[in-house]
């Protein structure tokens, strides 16, 4: 039914002013033709000019019904188009009945058409403008049916979440009794997904052999509003199919290499197993992270929010021939009745742009920097709590020498506790590193985008490699903060001397920072990899109503990929949530390790506070390096 203004009822189509004005490049940006638009019960039919149309009562009261209001000085006040054009109904839009004549653009049989100021335009003009129009117009439909299929299924969007919880808590309570076990499966497991989706892949391309239209590449197709439509094509299974194969041999290359490792990796593993059974409160602790991050993202989106809104329209005196307030500021809502409009009969009063002239609004895009900035810095100050409150409390477990007695009774309270009561400065001057470096990034990304066409290609090659770097340099210090927290955790001193600490233990054990930590992190990511696996192949066999089974459950989407792209991503944001209480236990226990090792020697006075089979299989590991290290020597000696 109708909701709008009763006078709109039987005007149920979208009339555009001038649509050429359509064509401009900001339209793709703003969603928004920048002409008049008006609702109208049918299209106009004929070529009509304002002018010629207000000499004539017959075709003026035609003409008036594309106006926006019937008053007497309806041309002064510029409120009908310049000018009429034939036109259908698209989707209830009236775009120009454009066609092809003889390998020309016509426009109601016609090359030429009068634009209302006198000038005769090519048909041709009008095409760019229709183009824009549609995208935007395809753009708001495409938007409006994903909101739509997220009202229809979002709550089995939270039920594939929840799977996505449950299994990571299963994998996570399996693996303090089956550490190795569920490792091997893991493994297997991961394997056997990515090998499916390979057999899957291949199978919908040699379906899609004879189909009408399937051997269309994705270049012709070009891009589609419509996603899936590229599942209707062989092109894209076997890109697939090649991404997924690619996969696979990375995977099983990278297990072969390791597979001595893979032991000593488990062995790590196990040990976290043992640690998080003493302290299980530390697997719901990334949710308190969560909400912190929450607030922050909800804090930096309101601020945005309300500086963005802060801006003023500004609307300026625009008028082709010659006129003295040309440029100035004017007010739309009384131009019609103002000096200015009396001094220059012809001038429009015209939108310019959003912002301001005082010193507020001048400075606005700095204050978004430095919002943004803020914003860095708050959100790595929350992980950087969460990173150092579990490292002391794994740190803790690893040095209680008789174990779990000597364990705090709340040992992650307690280590958040002391995070905060002593080395609050410590996770403020980390972040803040961090946040510089980020908030660079973000400055060179806006300074590409606004230089972008202005270009020479050693400006490109320049602001390339400084991009590059500083994405290097911004995981380098994620990684040295995070070492330096796990360090601040156990010593209990200040950022830069924990950080150079952890930087020189971490140097003097490089090779079994390279053999085992990143193994482990590397079986970790199976274990994630893995869960949003088995919750993806679940979500498309559900969604899209290839299991007969779940034909009259699953609800009725126009995009099908929109809940399974939705359950996917929250799945491994939800498993990365949980595998990073064992990452950062792994990567604690490993730092407490190596510094065992240098404080004590085994002997009664200095004992290993390690426990026995970790030392058994981390010191067979470093053997075989060492012997590994002697072999490659004494080749190199022969050469």
């Amino acid at each position: 039914s109708f909701k709008g203004p009763i006078q709109n009822r039987n005007k149920r189509k979208l009339f555009y002013f001038n649509i050429m004005k359509c064509a401009s490049p900001m339209v793709l940006l703003s969603f928004q033709c920048p002409t008049t638009q008006l609702c109208v019960e049918t299209c106009p039919d004929k070529f009509m000019t304002l002018t010629k149309a207000y000499t004539n009562d017959k075709d003026f009261d035609y003409y008036k019904t594309f106006c926006k209001e019937t008053v007497t000085h309806i041309l002064r006040d510029r409120l009908c188009p310049s000018m009429l054009i034939p036109s259908k109904s698209f989707t209830r839009r009236c775009f120009p009945d454009l066609g092809l004549k003889g390998g020309v653009v016509t426009v109601g049989n016609s090359t030429k058409f009068e634009d209302g100021d006198g000038k005769m335009r090519d048909a041709k003009d009008l095409v760019d403008g229709v183009k824009n129009a549609t995208v935007v117009m395809e753009a708001r439909q495409v938007v409006m049916k994903i909101f739509e299929d997220y009202t229809h299924s979002w709550y089995w969007i939270l039920i594939g979440l929840v799977i996505a919880m449950l299994l990571s808590l299963l994998f996570i309570v399996l693996m303090r009794f089956l550490a190795g076990v569920m490792i091997w499966i893991i493994i297997i497991a991961v394997i056997a997904v990515i090998g499916y989706g390979i057999f899957h892949c291949y199978m919908e391309y040699a379906n899609l052999k004879n189909e009408p239209g399937a051997n269309v590449t994705l270049q012709e197709l070009g891009l589609q509003t419509d996603f899936t439509v590229y599942l209707h094509i062989r092109q894209t299974w076997l890109a697939f199919m090649i991404i997924l194969a690619i996969v696979e041999v990375i995977i099983i290359l990278l297990l072969i290499f390791l597979r001595k490792r893979i032991l000593i990796a488990i062995a790590l593993i196990k040990e976290a197993s043992k640690a998080i059974r003493y302290m299980m409160c530390s697997m719901f602790y990334p949710l308190f992270t969560f909400l912190l991050l929450a607030i922050v993202v909800a804090y930096w989106a309101v601020t945005a929010v309300f500086l963005s809104t802060s801006n003023e329209a500004i609307y300026k005196v625009v008028n082709q021939s010659a006129c003295v307030h040309s440029g100035e500021n004017c007010d739309h809502a009384n131009y019609s009745t103002s000096k200015m409009k009396a001094d220059c009969p012809e001038s429009e009063c015209n939108f310019a742009f959003y912002g301001g002239e005082t010193v507020y609004h001048k400075y606005l895009i700095a204050l978004q920097f430095y919002n943004v900035f803020l914003f860095f810095w708050c959100a790595n100050f929350v992980t950087a709590l969460g990173q150092m409150s579990l490292a002391g409390a794994f740190a803790s477990y690893y040095w209680a020498y008789s174990k779990p007695g000597d364990i705090p009774t709340f040992p992650v309270f307690s280590s958040m506790g002391r995070s905060l009561r002593y080395h609050t400065g410590s996770l403020a001057f980390g972040s803040l590193i961090l946040a510089i470096v980020q908030i660079i990034r973000v400055l060179l990304e806006y300074l590409d985008h606004k230089l972008k066409g202005a270009q020479n290609k050693f400006a490109k090659f320049l602001l390339c490699c400084l991009k590059c770097c500083f994405w290097c340099l911004e995981k380098f210090i994620k990684f040295l903060n995070r070492n330096a927290y796990i360090m601040v955790a156990i010593h209990g001193k200040n950022f830069c001397a924990s950080a150079m600490n952890a930087l020189n233990l971490l140097m003097r054990n490089l090779l079994r920072v390279a053999v085992v930590d990143k193994v482990t992190d590397f079986l970790l990511f199976l274990g994630k990899l893995l869960i949003v696996g088995l919750v993806g192949v679940f979500a498309f066999f559900f969604f899209s109503g290839r299991v007969k089974a779940f034909e009259n459950t699953a609800p009725n989407l126009h995009y099908y990929w929109v809940p399974i792209l939705t359950v996917v991503i929250g799945s491994y944001l939800i498993a990365h949530g949980f595998f990073s209480v064992y990452d950062m236990c792994v990567d604690t226990l490993f730092l407490c390790f190596c510094e065992d090792l240098e404080r004590n020697d085994g002997s009664p006075a200095r004992p290993y506070y390690m426990s026995t089979t970790i030392r058994e299989i981390l010191w067979k590991g470093e053997v075989a390096d060492q012997r590994l290290c002697a072999e490659l020597e004494g080749q190199q000696k022969v050469w």
